[in-house]
């Protein structure tokens, strides 16, 4: 049986995409909900029905539910199926849950995209201007307990073969632009690097510069991490 909130005034939706930065996001809206001491709504959206995701997604998605729970939060809401605008899906919810605040991870649209078709955001706060928007960027920490990795910084991914290679100034070779986080028992550029990839953050290893899969790791699974 769920605590009664003792404030039904305020209601928070977090809105979660696929890569590690959704459980993140989801830590923040469960502080914030906590805090006010009200409803918390997360919210992912996918136009394939779920019967369709593969074993990334799904895993993600099993994740989500699991931290719902572990929080006590009111709801996880998964629209599969919809082909509609995320911008509208999330609108619908907001005003059906009476939520007043939205938090929503850093896009992945350029600054071209934005200009061209708009904003998620300028959308948001033209159809529910009533609602306060947190914006949450990609983290230039990873969870690192155990001080395994240097803090941050920024790098690039340059095609070197099947493989991509990190390198440190910015090219017209570079595919893709994100952060290095460096292994600190190495004297060679070994570690992690996080970047957004079809609206995905993703963490790959890095092995003497060299990255041979870009396939997602996760160095966390805990659920017992930051939970105050």
């Amino acid at each position: 049986m769920k605590k009664l909130k003792g404030r039904m005034d305020e209601s928070i939706l977090v809105c979660v995409y696929y890569g590690p930065n959704g459980e993140k996001l989801i830590r923040r809206g469960c502080q914030i909900a906590s805090m006010l001491d009200c409803p918390l709504y997360i919210l992912t959206i996918d136009p394939k029905p779920f019967d369709e995701m593969d074993a990334e997604k799904s895993h993600y998605i099993t994740r989500w539910k699991q931290l719902a729970e572990h929080f006590s939060a009111d709801a996880f809401i998964l629209k599969d199926n919809d082909k509609r605008p995320v911008s509208k899906v999330i609108t619908e919810v907001a005003r059906e849950k009476g939520i007043t605040q939205i938090i929503l991870g850093q896009t992945a649209q350029s600054r071209w995209e934005q200009i061209a078709k708009g904003s998620i955001i300028n959308t948001l706060l033209r159809e529910i201007p009533f609602v306060d928007l947190h914006i949450i960027s990609v983290s230039r920490y990873l969870k690192d307990q155990e001080g395994q990795f240097e803090k941050g910084v920024r790098a690039y991914l340059v095609k070197d073969g099947s493989n991509y290679r990190v390198t440190f100034k910015h090219t017209k070779d570079a595919e893709y632009e994100g952060i290095f986080f460096k292994d600190q028992g190495t004297d060679f550029n070994n570690g992690v690097f996080k970047f957004m990839k079809d609206q995905m953050t993703l963490q790959v290893i890095v092995t003497e510069d060299i990255i041979s899969d870009l396939t997602n790791v996760d160095l966390d699974d805990s659920l017992n991490d930051d939970d105050e």
